[in-house]
């Protein structure tokens, strides 16, 4: 259970990854089911140790991100000839519209990788995050991998069984994760720094029990300027007010700025007023948003709407 000692409040999800070792019953595939933030990779990394705990330099290796019997996939933009992880994509600067996905040339590199034996461990270990994001083309391609991983191990972090082909599904063995309920946020958060999050209601409460989004949530609102953010805190007094927020918003915030925006004022302006036509306005907004429609029009049509 010490390999599982960072992991907090998936005690189901422990019980069941463990008894597959102690009984010596490693499936070939899991799919670990549930929200973001809430431990799915984590769990991986853990688990990924536990099977790897029989070389002493494994924690160390998994730590530095160079193991050779592990391949970590994460979905990927394309730019400029090359794939760039989200992160990848953030440290250039670069902002896109479409979202990243798994493309089919990464399955290819799984096939690859799991062609040759494990160097150090007794199988491989392959992660792929967001796997709802694969194309059915590689999708498929995974499939056969599936069907004859050899001595490997495949975990498929997904939001849930529905969201990938049911194909996917069939060959592996579900873990389901869950969110967490008040006292083991709080203990997540302040156990990772982030204990000054409490102190915001309604960032908690966006976040639904998930740590993870919690703390990208915190972050999003940094990173607002505070004298617009202070001026939202309160539906708009008059139509004036309301345009002058809706020019300040498409000026200053980006789109994906702007999305964090309504489901913020979604959670705060319900709080304060339990209005559901407020909810709903803002729920047209996010669609409008969505569909590339001109960002100051919206605001004001939103704003105007609620004062």
């Amino acid at each position: 259970m010490s390999f599982f000692t960072p992991l907090i409040g998936q005690t189901q999800a422990v019980e069941l990854l463990m008894q597959a070792v102690t009984k010596n019953r490693i499936a070939p595939a899991y799919l670990f089911a549930g929200t973001d933030g809430i431990g799915r990779a984590l769990a991986a990394r853990c688990f990924t140790e536990v099977l790897f705990s029989h070389d002493a330099t494994a924690q160390k290796r998994l730590q530095q991100g160079n193991h050779p019997d592990l391949l970590w996939v994460q979905p990927t933009y394309q730019h400029q000839g090359q794939r760039l992880t989200p992160q990848e994509a953030a440290e250039k600067g670069l902002k896109r519209k479409a979202p990243p996905v798994i493309r089919l040339e990464q399955i290819r590199e799984i096939t690859e990788f799991l062609s040759r034996p494990a160097m150090l461990a007794p199988r491989s270990v392959v992660v792929i995050e967001q796997a709802e994001t694969m194309a059915e083309g590689a999708a498929n391609a995974l499939l056969k991998t599936l069907e004859e991983p050899g001595r490997a191990t495949l975990i498929l972090i997904a939001p849930s069984a529905d969201a990938i082909l049911p194909t996917l599904v069939s060959r592996c063995q579900k873990v389901p994760f869950y969110r967490l309920d008040v006292a083991n946020m709080a203990e997540v958060l302040n156990r990772t720094g982030n204990g000054e999050i409490l102190q915001h209601p309604a960032v908690i409460n966006l976040a639904a029990g998930s740590p993870g989004n919690a703390i990208a949530s915190y972050q999003q609102m940094q990173a607002i300027p505070g004298e617009l953010l202070q001026a939202l805190q309160k539906t708009p007094a008059n139509q004036r007010q309301a345009l002058e927020l809706a020019r300040r918003i498409d000026k200053e915030l980006d789109t994906e700025g702007q999305l964090w925006l309504v489901d913020y004022l979604q959670q705060l302006y319900w709080q304060q007023q339990y209005k559901s036509n407020i909810v709903k306005q803002l729920e047209k907004t996010r669609k409008h948003l969505l569909c590339y429609a001109q960002p100051r029009l919206v605001w004001e049509c939103t704003l105007l709407g609620i004062t």
